[in-house]
């Protein structure tokens, strides 16, 4: 329980559906005190590995939020990498009172086209790749920034991926190391403002994705999931897969004043499986 976060104001982006990070960190962030904006597409994304939360999931959010907590919880349908979309979201929130922030995690993510190699990637599925994990956190931190008059956190979520390339999902690989460095740039930039700027790596974390991944692997080397699961698990030094509550509790820290002295960094949540900065 981080008391300094009572009464701030957190926006989560991709944060719609239970099953999700983005979930475990509204909810984490709420049961400190702090209001919660609860940001997602709102409608099914044609063509992603990750389904994004629906709109009536997303009232349910914000409604148990509010409920268990006692804090101010608003669901807006966003498109993060649409401009009109981001504007339309700031003004909503105006309209809910939601009119400072102090916490942004950029959290929305999603892979398309994939697996594919670089050289078979069909080019629009590699943009729109890079647009929603990339250009988004830029899209909606420029337009987020103005708010956070009193300085505050942005926490974006890049991934293992960004330091340790996959096979056959170069897109995301790509996107979210670009995400680390616009970290860093951001953190240098906006530290005069009292802003601090941080990056959460997660690794294997029991997502939609994560469910995802080991179909797929399972098809691809002929045997079951528990099978791929278990593999995977042997290389992390935990022995486990991560949860998205095991996230959140490093992104309430990151968002609290116990992290004051901390920016610029991407903080690995892997079990150990990478230990590379």
């Amino acid at each position: 329980m981080y008391r300094d976060l009572k009464q701030k104001t957190a926006v989560v982006t991709g944060s719609g559906k239970k099953t999700g990070i983005g979930y475990a960190i509204a909810e984490k962030l709420a049961s400190c005190g702090a209001n919660v904006v609860i940001a997602d597409l709102g409608t099914s994304s044609s063509g992603s590995t990750i389904r994004t939360g629906t709109w009536k999931e997303m009232e349910d959010i914000a409604t148990g939020l509010t409920r268990r907590f006692g804090v101010k919880a608003l669901a807006v349908d966003v498109d993060v990498t649409d401009n009109e979309s981001i504007d339309r979201m700031i003004d909503i929130m105006a309209e809910g009172s939601f009119t400072t922030v102090d916490i942004l995690c950029n959290n929305a993510g999603a892979s398309f086209g994939v697996p594919n190699a670089v050289h078979t990637y069909d080019e629009r599925a590699w943009m729109k790749t890079v647009d929603v994990n990339l250009h988004g956190p830029f899209k909606v931190s420029r337009a987020i920034i103005p708010l956070m008059e009193k300085g505050g956190s942005i926490i974006n979520t890049a991934s293992r991926a960004g330091k340790k390339p996959p096979l056959f999902n170069g897109a995301y690989a790509v996107a979210k190391a670009g995400l680390i460095m616009l970290t860093r740039v951001m953190a240098l930039e906006l530290a005069d403002k009292g802003i601090r700027v941080n990056a959460i790596c997660p690794g294997q974390i029991a997502t939609d994705l994560e469910t995802w991944r080991f179909g797929l692997e399972a098809q691809v080397y002929g045997t079951s999931i528990e099978e791929r699961e278990r593999a995977m698990c042997e290389t992390i030094p935990l022995g486990r897969i991560g949860t998205p509550r095991e996230v959140s509790n490093l992104v309430a820290w990151l968002a609290s004043e116990e992290s004051s002295y901390v920016t610029g960094q991407a903080m690995n949540v892997t079990g150990g499986q990478l230990m590379e900065l």
